[in-house]
């Protein structure tokens, strides 16, 4: 995985960084939102893509 396309996904609830993953910059031009389980919050919410 090169590592110009790796992201880190933040959780919008309690703003800690839990995952990273990885995504095509050329197609995906906004920021990237999933839905994902927080180990902090205890239970499944949206991850946005930080710096």
């Amino acid at each position: 995985m090169p590592q110009d396309n790796r992201v880190k996904l933040e959780c919008t609830e309690c703003r800690r960084v839990g995952y990273n993953t990885s995504k095509n910059k050329k197609t995906l031009k906004e920021r990237l939102e999933l839905s994902k389980f927080c180990k902090w919050c205890k239970k499944h919410s949206k991850h946005k893509e930080t710096k």
